[in-house]
């Protein structure tokens, strides 16, 4: 969706199953992605969710306030029809995953890091048959082939919402391992966030955080919390 707002152009929204799927009506008449397609998802709560976020749009639509909306598009537009550039750029981000770059020093950093970050990396090795390994240099390290191939089926195995949840999370955190965690329920929200900003917020003890900053958090934050609600709404109870 784009992000400019534009001109409230309805009074009602609803969600109504039609051919298959849950299809997103205004003033009785099915909506479209801003690539054409019809904005029809595969559950009823998530067809919900998009019909409260335009409901609750006040003269003029933003839609920078409808997450649930922008994903759905973007699972129907984006990764639907380019599927494998999409697992391309996840795979990409589990050959430098954020959890297998350490420092060396400060100890208290060191000490932070290796009690948030090895025990997922465990978890990936044990749940994900993917053993990843660790470094403490700038340099890029090659993980072991068999490791990246077992993360790609799992990535394989998702359908594209749930792919698009997780693009925009491993998006958010820079990390898949991270991604995974996130949708697979080994870490919430909230976790899965201060795991991916331990140096960040190490730094903001030091020396402070100005505003840009902390707008660049929230919005993070915010993608975070909106990729594990879209997860939530598309599984079935």
């Amino acid at each position: 969706m784009s992000s400019k707002s534009i001109k409230r152009f309805y009074k009602e929204s609803a969600a109504e199953l039609r051919d298959g799927g849950f299809a997103i009506l205004l003033d009785g008449k099915p909506i479209k992605t801003p690539g054409g397609r019809p904005l029809s998802v595969p559950a009823k709560p998530l067809a919900e969710a998009i019909a409260g976020e335009w409901r609750s749009q006040g003269e003029q639509v933003l839609p920078s306030s409808m997450p649930m909306t922008q994903l759905a598009s973007t699972a129907i537009d984006r990764v639907g029809p380019e599927r494998p550039h999409i697992t391309g750029q996840l795979m990409n981000y589990a050959g430098t995953d954020l959890l297998c770059y350490r420092a060396e020093t400060p100890g208290d950093l060191v000490a932070r890091q290796t009690a948030a970050w090895q025990p997922l990396l465990d978890w990936a090795a044990q749940a994900l048959d993917a053993p990843l390994l660790v470094t403490t240099a700038l340099a890029a390290i090659a993980q072991p082939d068999a490791s990246l191939a077992a993360l790609r089926r799992h990535v394989d195995a998702y359908d594209d919402w749930r792919l698009t949840a997780l693009q925009s999370s491993t998006a958010a955190m820079g990390s898949l391992i991270l991604g995974l965690a996130l949708m697979e329920g080994r870490l919430d929200p909230e976790a899965a966030f201060q795991a991916s900003q331990l140096d960040e917020t190490y730094q903001i003890e030091l020396w402070g955080e100005d505003w840009e900053a902390a707008d660049r958090r929230a919005e993070l934050r915010g993608d975070i919390d909106a990729a594990a609600r879209f997860r939530d709404l598309i599984t079935p109870s």
